[in-house]
């Protein structure tokens, strides 16, 4: 049997973020080494004192959610079995790198703050995301093309992710509303993410992760899929060059999803923030146990539930 694990994207943070893995003695190190991201300020203190529009600003945000990745995985690794699929949403996806051991991790952590620079260096004021559920692919297609705006990512049940300028968008939103979808709604994400409006930031980031060590393969059992098709990364080179062009191009998260039940994943586990993966897999996936460690109260409850799907 093996385990996926869901590591998330950006706009679900709160203030009890790090509950369970804030005071995790196995990941010290990365609170530490990710003060020194954020100005020498505590990462725990400030999910629980700053405002909603700081804690989801975009170089903050993805630093912080890949910290929680990471911190669980650490937390959790002795109890992880030996069958693991990795896969990452969004900026999730780069710490899937380093959840997965391809990646060290305060390197993953020092990727996450470069990505973040990169993209709001080349964004816009106004630029971001919009999620429509329940309009079908050609619709969405058509009010992109008419309007501006692009797909970023492709969720399970005609649910996606659209990006953009601020006037392309509420274009969109205002066609998209005659049309009845049954949810829309923009993310509280600050750049236009995996649109062709971030070409010049996939370039540089691109850059930035050839000059990174890395070690490939992942250990035996262990597989790392890629956000642009879905598919398990099988050559490093090609799989750091995927996860540049990410930032740029479309991901295809039902995709993904779906590679983790092929490669015989039998339940999900979610990093956090949040629980909007897990629910993704959990509905797309009935037969599956799906949870976020967002749903525990302690991380011993956590490798307990690990434990006892693993098992049966």
């Amino acid at each position: 049997m093996s385990l996926a694990i869901l590591c998330s994207g950006q706009g679900r943070q709160h203030a009890n973020m790090f509950a369970l893995t804030g005071e995790a003695p196995e990941a010290s190190q990365l609170f530490t080494h990710t003060q020194t991201l954020l100005g020498g300020a505590d990462p725990r203190r400030l999910v629980r004192d700053m405002s909603a529009d700081a804690l989801h600003a975009n170089r903050f945000g993805q630093i912080i959610c890949t910290l929680q990745a990471l911190a669980a995985v650490e937390a959790l690794w002795s109890s992880l079995p030996a069958q693991v699929v990795f896969a990452g949403y969004s900026v999730g996806e780069v710490a899937a790198w380093g959840a997965s051991g391809v990646l060290d991790h305060l390197t993953t952590l020092d990727l996450s703050a470069r990505r973040a620079e990169i993209m709001d260096a080349a964004s816009a004021p106004g630029d971001g995301l919009l999620f429509i559920r329940g309009l079908p692919r050609e619709v969405i297609d058509r009010l992109c093309a008419c309007h501006g705006a692009g797909v970023a990512i492709i969720n399970p049940q005609d649910a996606y992710v659209l990006g953009g300028s601020r006037e392309s968008l509420q274009a969109v939103a205002k066609a998209a509303l005659r049309l009845r979808p049954r949810r829309m709604v923009f993310l509280q994400v600050m750049v236009a993410s995996h649109v062709k409006l971030m070409s010049q930031a996939t370039a540089e980031f691109r850059d930035a992760l050839k000059a990174t060590s890395i070690s490939f393969p992942p250990r035996t059992g262990y597989r790392l899929l890629s956000g642009v098709d879905g598919t398990a990364v099988l050559d490093g080179a090609r799989g750091l060059d995927k996860l540049a062009r990410q930032i740029s191009n479309t991901v295809h998260w039902a995709e993904c999803l779906q590679s983790c039940v092929e490669a015989g994943a039998t339940s999900f586990l979610e990093m956090g923030p949040g629980d909007a993966l897990s629910k993704m897999a959990r509905e797309t996936f009935p037969e599956a146990a799906s949870r976020s460690l967002d749903d525990f109260k302690s991380l011993e409850g956590v490798r307990a539930w690990i434990r006892s799907h693993m098992e049966t």
